[in-house]
């Protein structure tokens, strides 16, 4: 009998063929390791995060670089410490792109990086940076605004509450205090109760990338860190906001900055707004319309990971003494703003 014959051929350079192949077709991942410099950002790492360099024994420690990819490649792709790890001993992509092609073993799932609030302050700057090297400067104005990012509520007890209250902790096992996230509070928002975190944004209106970035907890005003995530380097003077952040202040130092005040007005009891007012505030809707796209990716990601886990990104385990700051969030937002905006449009200016 004649076997039939197969297209398929087996040699030992099937690896480098495919490899070829892969950057052939085009392998978005390095695209990116092409155009961004990681060993400047694994410098801004290594300025933060106090690692051992192995002279007092122990097990070595990974390089910074290969932890910043990962770090970046994780959030990308939206996933858990467990999954990131089978994915880096599986898919040829993820090694090359993490510089793990030709080792041994790979950072394990108890390895991979938890930055917290500096290391993600520290990346974001970075990565502006290098987006300005890159031509993507701010320019055409800007948009401010808030939005809340629900967390796991909490059951804690009354007196539990009345200790955290008094600043004190609680008599919990370590294991349980890794489930707790005492920052969070609770908010209510068009008559629906919220628990979590808000995040305040800048965005340009020329790129769409954040330009600024601060959280709080739900229960702070969306107005609270507009000062905090204003843009005073963007060439465009035009800062757009919602309803909730006019204030005579305000439209006074937006002034004094010589920025050109867009804050949507907010109708008074008894004084509605004008039909002018009106169709002023749509103008403005309509220049302000980018940030929620950066809110739609965010929420999306948070959504499908960040919070999937209450133990895996309480605030208190990302980062030992942060404060009532939600790191968790701030470290979303600067992978956002790489994976949700600077990738595509690095993408399709190489074009693919």
């Amino acid at each position: 009998m004649i076997t039939p014959r197969s297209v398929l051929k087996f040699d030992l350079f099937a690896d480098t063929c495919r490899k070829g192949k892969l950057d052939e077709v085009g392998d978005p991942l390095q695209v990116i390791a092409r155009h961004i410099d990681f060993a400047q950002l694994a410098a801004l790492a290594d300025a933060l995060i106090e690692r051992s360099d192995g002279r007092k024994g122990g097990r070595p420690a990974h390089p910074t670089e290969v932890m910043v990819r990962i770090l970046v490649l994780k959030r990308l792709y939206n996933l858990p410490d467990e999954q990131m790890e089978f994915q880096l001993l599986d898919r040829t992509s993820y090694q090359r792109f993490c510089l793990l092609q030709n080792a041994r073993n790979v950072p394990d799932r108890n390895t991979i990086w938890r930055i917290g609030v500096d290391g993600a302050t520290a990346l974001l700057h970075g990565v502006d940076a290098q987006l300005h090297s890159h031509g993507f400067m701010a320019r055409g104005g800007q948009a401010i605004d808030a939005t809340l990012v629900a967390a796991p509520v909490q059951r804690i007890n009354k007196a539990e509450r009345s200790e955290l209250a008094d600043g004190q902790q609680p008599a919990w096992s370590e294991a349980r205090r890794r489930q707790k996230d005492v920052d969070a509070t609770h908010a209510k928002k068009h008559g629906k109760g919220y628990f979590g975190y808000k995040l305040s944004v800048s965005v340009d209106h020329k790129h769409g990338f954040i330009r600024g970035v601060a959280t709080g907890t739900a229960s702070e005003h969306d107005g609270h860190h507009f000062e905090e995530v204003l843009d005073v380097n963007n060439t465009g003077k035009e800062v757009n906001a919602d309803k909730a952040y006019p204030s005579a202040q305000r439209l006074a130092m937006l002034k004094t900055l010589g920025f050109k005040e867009g804050i949507q007005r907010k109708a008074q009891k008894n004084k509605p707004l004008s039909a002018c007012q009106q169709r002023r505030n749509h103008r403005i809707a309509k220049r302000r319309a980018k940030v929620e796209y950066v809110f739609a990716g965010i929420r999306h990601m948070v959504q499908i990971q960040a919070f999937k886990d209450t133990g895996a990104c309480s605030s208190s385990e990302l980062m030992d003494n942060a404060g009532p700051k939600g790191p968790a969030l701030l470290q979303i937002v600067v992978l956002n703003s790489w994976n949700a905006q600077f990738t595509p449009l690095l993408l399709r200016n190489v074009g693919l």
